[in-house]
């Protein structure tokens, strides 16, 4: 390779990293105001973002799941997973049963008030979903799922610089 060839490499590389973080930054933006957006979404159901994503992880899963396995599903803490399983448990929303393979890590599942919880709520962002793509075409949403699809699975296969 030319050293010109070397340095067009390079610049190419440089002005994709500057794009990236620039999408990494709007994404931390994203998160939060959809964080924001959606506690006011599901606050008629007396529910808050954080408790949506894990009842939902487990309405996902379609079966009990740990706290490791949410906290792993929904990209958070386990800890933060913990904090948000109490809460619900607290209010009804999930039942907590013993896990014939972990001794310390039961099982959560929907109760009846949680299932109706997340199905109400899943009403509710389906509508709010269709009101947010009005007016942006499929292949630019496929596009976009696609290259965040692209930059999670490289997160998980690149290692950082030393």
């Amino acid at each position: 390779m030319k050293p010109s060839e070397n340095n067009n490499l390079a610049s190419q590389l440089t002005l994709q990293a500057n794009v990236l973080t620039d999408i990494m930054l709007s994404i931390f933006r994203l998160n939060a105001r959809l964080l924001g957006k959606g506690d006011q979404l599901v606050a008629p159901l007396n529910l808050t973002s954080a408790r949506w994503q894990v009842i939902g992880a487990i309405a996902l899963a379609g079966q009990p799941l740990t706290a490791p396995q949410i906290a792993d599903a929904m990209g958070i803490t386990r800890q933060g997973v913990q904090k948000q399983l109490n809460r619900a448990q607290g209010e009804g929303l999930i039942e907590m049963y013993a896990n014939p393979r972990h001794e310390r890590s039961p099982l959560y599942d929907l109760s009846k008030t949680g299932r109706k919880a997340y199905n109400e709520a899943s009403i509710l962002q389906a509508e709010w979903a269709k009101a947010l793509v009005r007016g942006e075409s499929l292949t630019d949403l496929n596009s976009t799922l696609n290259l965040l699809i692209t930059l999670e699975a490289n997160l998980e296969s690149t290692p950082l610089p030393s």
